[in-house]
């Protein structure tokens, strides 16, 4: 099976995917009554795992929700020494080098995996290592925050794979990286 990384993300028409304090509550900003999951569930159906940061891993631990993936989660972090004990049976907790971690992951057969969190994806971005973008842009300027993108070394290459509109407002772009030969 082919191996991909993919980012679905939503971020403010500045490019942030949290506020200066790190809340999202702006991603209801559009009124949204029939709860359209703007492809979210079928995006979920197509991923064997997902990998986040830290930040993020800590933020979902914080939502008064059940637990929201039903797919292995495997967390990054250079500080967290364990998972805690709620969340045991839910996360792996994996440390080293980006590749060695895909490696130890490929090899439990999950391929296609979601990328989420910022500082994450980042970290993909700058090893070349994201396939395909789903971006998501809420019709907000928030003018400070967490940022999705950051500085990279090299250039990469994307094309537009498709462009839909949902609730009139809200633009969500794929893109899915040119390979070079």
């Amino acid at each position: 099976m082919e191996k991909r990384n993919k980012v679905f993300i939503a971020s403010s028409i500045d490019g942030y995917i949290a506020d200066k304090n790190g809340g999202i509550d702006w991603l209801q900003s559009v009124p949204n009554p029939d709860h359209d999951d703007m492809g979210y569930n079928s995006f979920i159906n197509e991923v064997d795992a997902l990998v986040m940061g830290r930040n993020t891993f800590e933020t979902v631990c914080g939502f008064d929700i059940d637990w929201p993936y039903s797919k292995p989660v495997y967390v990054l972090s250079r500080s967290l020494s364990s998972i805690p004990d709620k969340f045991q049976d839910k996360a792996e907790l994996l440390h080293g080098e980006l590749r060695e971690v895909l490696s130890y992951i490929h090899a439990k057969g999950q391929n296609r995996l979601y990328i989420d969190g910022g500082g994450t994806i980042q970290s993909f971005l700058r090893e070349g290592l994201i396939d395909d973008l789903i971006l998501t842009t809420i019709p907000i300027i928030l003018g400070d925050g967490i940022p999705l993108f950051s500085k990279i070394e090299t250039q990469l290459e994307f094309e537009l794979v498709e462009t839909k509109l949902f609730l009139n407002q809200i633009v969500q772009r794929h893109y899915r990286r040119k390979i070079h030969f």
